[in-house]
């Protein structure tokens, strides 16, 4: 097995954490640790469940770590947040329960949807989680709706649209940022650039220097984040949310990062990408990049370490046996939630 890749060391003293984080950011590094960890081990966990046929299909999230937990913790119970394909540690930071997602991982009979949605694909409406679409871009146009409804019922809050590189090339890219722009909607357009569409790495999909430069074609900011840098995340995911809270034009925020894993259990990487590059996105690996900076500076040691990951594979253990022991929606579900019952008034009509 090859050695690990030398890691990128975050580029800051512990005065200036406090500075971007306030005076509570020892324990909010803290709490991103333990959440970046329970990612990682329920990443991995899932992705080997699939691989034995236990589960159908899984997405990792691995290498987009900080910016789900800084967009959970810094998001607040009023606001929105309409996903890519990677945002399911945002529902689980902002209190939607690992159990509850893991029983819809395998689609059993206290799935919500009752396993009518693919796995990876929750929703989540007591944290204001809108299930995914696998269809790119479309959750763009849907936040963009969310946030106009918001505004009409005088709602506070922000809508988070969350997609990848990928639907930057979609119709609903243009469509969602120009009518969030011409009616200056809350919403913040956050695109996770993994650099790779699947198969399709972001210079074939476009000549623009950067995702963010085209928020200035629709009259907005655009800015471009280090998404493997827990502290830039934060900056710039506090900095966006409360201008937009203050009444500011919608943004759009690039973070640029790196996907550590295949784009899904249904794909192979090694047929695409380059040589070398899985060494390069390794170096940048943002949950290396945290816990390394919380050992060199005295916040993060091998006993500690243990405890956080100990802790978050038992969480992960005791909700895979919780829902391997759920039997599967039972048959009369099929109709349930989808057509009316018979003798009532829309039926009869």
């Amino acid at each position: 097995m090859a050695a690990a890749a030398p890691i990128v060391p975050l580029p800051y003293t512990p005065a200036q954490v406090r500075e971007r984080l306030g005076d509570d950011w020892e324990a909010s590094l803290a709490t991103a640790y333990r959440w970046m960890t329970l990612a990682r081990t329920l990443d991995s966990r899932m992705l080997a469940l699939q691989r034995q046929g236990r589960v159908g299909f899984y997405g990792p999230a691995t290498g987009q770590e900080a910016v789900n937990v800084a967009a959970g913790m810094l998001s607040r119970p009023e606001d929105w947040v309409l996903p890519g394909l990677r945002e399911q540690l945002v529902a689980l930071v902002r209190g939607h329960a690992l159990g509850t997602y893991v029983h819809h991982l395998f689609a059993d009979a206290r799935d919500p949807a009752e396993g009518r949605n693919m796995p990876c694909h929750p929703t989540a409406r007591e944290v204001h989680y809108v299930s995914m679409s696998s269809v790119i871009g479309t959750q763009i146009s849907h936040a963009v709706g969310v946030a106009y409804g918001m505004r009409r019922r005088r709602s506070p809050g922000v809508a988070l649209a969350f997609f990848g590189d990928g639907a930057t090339s979609a119709n609903d890219f243009h469509a969602g940022l120009n009518f969030a722009a011409v009616y200056g909607l809350p919403v913040l357009f956050v695109c996770t650039n993994n650099q790779w569409a699947i198969s399709v790495p972001v210079e074939r999909q476009t000549a623009a220097r950067s995702l963010a430069a085209k928020a200035a074609a629709y009259g907005l900011e655009g800015r471009r984040v280090d998404g493997t840098d827990l502290i830039a995340c934060w900056g710039a995911l506090a900095g966006a949310l409360d201008r937009i809270r203050g009444g500011a034009p919608p943004e759009l925020l690039e973070f640029v990062l790196y996907r550590l894993t295949p784009h899904s259990s249904s794909d192979d990487p090694s047929r695409y990408q380059p040589a070398g590059w899985a060494q390069r996105a390794q170096a940048s690996d943002p949950y290396r990049r945290l816990e390394h900076w919380l050992t060199e500076h005295g916040l993060l040691d091998a006993e500690r370490r243990t405890q956080v990951t100990d802790a978050a594979e038992g969480a992960v253990r005791s909700a895979v046996a919780a829902a391997e022991a759920t039997p599967p929606p039972e048959a009369r579900t099929l109709t349930e939630d989808v057509l009316a019952p018979v003798g009532s008034g829309a039926a009869s009509r």
